[in-house]
């Protein structure tokens, strides 16, 4: 695998596993019976905690691409071999 390609790879990664960890500690103003600033959205987070968030998903990351790359370098996540599983032949 390539640089650009190990990092086009992880750029992807990282922002799907961000979507995924956004939603997590969430509490809005209305479940916080916090006071809803005026103007603002019942619904918008009380503390959304985006520097924990963007650390974990930093972390995150990191594990799922180094098992995937380390899968990749052993042959386990070659084009070959998945075509095979699944049945396709090329």
């Amino acid at each position: 695998m390539s640089l650009s390609s190990a990092i086009a790879i992880y750029f992807v990664l990282w922002w799907v596993v961000l979507f995924a960890v956004l939603p997590f500690g969430v509490r809005n103003q209305f479940e916080a019976d916090a006071e809803a600033v005026p103007g603002s959205d019942p619904g918008a987070p009380v503390l959304p905690r985006m520097v924990q968030k963007l650390i974990w998903t930093t972390v995150v990351s990191l594990l799922i691409f180094a098992v995937a790359a380390w899968a990749y370098q052993r042959g386990y996540l070659g084009v070959d071999r998945l075509s095979r599983l699944m049945g396709f032949s090329f």
